[in-house]
């Protein structure tokens, strides 16, 4: 999401320095920004308007605009602003792209948390529209102001979360359907490669241009509202993560990075899923 995130700025026209510890990782971020502008059609010399630098401290000292994306740990999110906070301009808007942990825990005990605000963004970031822009119970409304401007004027489309709540507005969403999603796999309703066909070839097909709330008001709330009475009732309602993906996960089942989760991946599996991902969201892109 880092190198994602600067992608854009980068391709934007501003100076972009990306701190990264990791010496493997740090190697790959302006091949991996080349690759990515390439699959997207777009300029791969700008990859190498990125800095890319292991001292934090250079990384953030001019900077108007910092966007951290540690991996979703409160107390690494918590120690990177402690950091960021004494190292950066005192002007400087510092953003979080955590996906669900609230902000107001990241800046809790800072001197300076009204400009620090979250910056939800969406993998992959150049062609994903949505940035959360969530407002804590101290960011000031200049910063969510200014957030706003700045993502708007990149080409993004900022959704202002006044609530400060986890998941923020879409993971809140995409997840109450990875929950159901998940139950009906365990109940053995049907497989994973089923559940997903089902999503894709149904309501998914028609979520770009139809919201929950607008396809209520299409089908009309009387209706929604008898067939809330059967369903409401039958849905999972557990609190805590499902014990089938706990399995999963203790068993080394996690996904693409050990080619099996909820269901096998070969190599050429993977990279197709990707290329139709790319080509389906560069394709929706030029259709907006």
């Amino acid at each position: 999401m880092g190198a994602g995130i600067a992608q854009v700025f980068a391709s934007a026209g501003h100076a972009v320095t990306v701190f990264e510890p990791s010496p493997a990782v740090r190697a790959t971020i302006r091949g991996r920004i080349a690759e990515a502008l390439r699959l997207y059609e777009l300029d791969e010399s700008v990859a190498q308007t990125v800095e890319v630098t292991d001292d934090l401290a250079l990384a953030v000292r001019r900077a108007d605009f910092v966007t951290e994306t540690a991996p979703e740990k409160l107390e690494l999110k918590q120690s990177i602003f402690a950091d960021l906070v004494r190292l950066s301009p005192g002007a400087a808007i510092l953003a979080s792209n955590t996906s669900v942990i609230p902000i107001h825990r990241i800046a809790k005990g800072l001197p300076t948390a009204e400009r620090i605000v979250g910056t939800h963004w969406w993998n992959p970031p150049a062609l994903i529209p949505l940035v959360e822009v969530v407002q804590s119970t101290r960011t000031t409304e200049a910063t969510v102001r200014a957030t706003m401007e700045l993502l708007a004027a990149i080409g993004k489309s900022p959704a202002h979360v006044t609530k400060d709540l986890p998941g923020f507005v879409a993971n809140r969403l995409q997840h109450a359907l990875w929950r159901e999603a998940i139950a009906m796999v365990r109940a053995g309703i049907c497989d994973a490669a089923t559940l997903d066909a089902c999503v894709k070839n149904s309501f998914g097909m028609r979520l770009a241009v139809l919201g929950p709330l607008e396809n209520a008001d299409l089908v009309g709330l009387d209706l929604t509202l008898d067939i809330h009475k059967t369903i409401i009732p039958e849905l999972d309602r557990s609190d805590r993560p499902d014990p089938y993906l706990e399995a999963q996960v203790a068993a080394g089942r996690l996904g693409f990075k050990t080619g099996a989760g909820f269901r096998a991946w070969s190599e050429d599996e993977m990279s197709a899923l990707r290329r139709r991902l790319a080509a389906h969201l560069l394709k929706a892109r030029r259709t907006a």
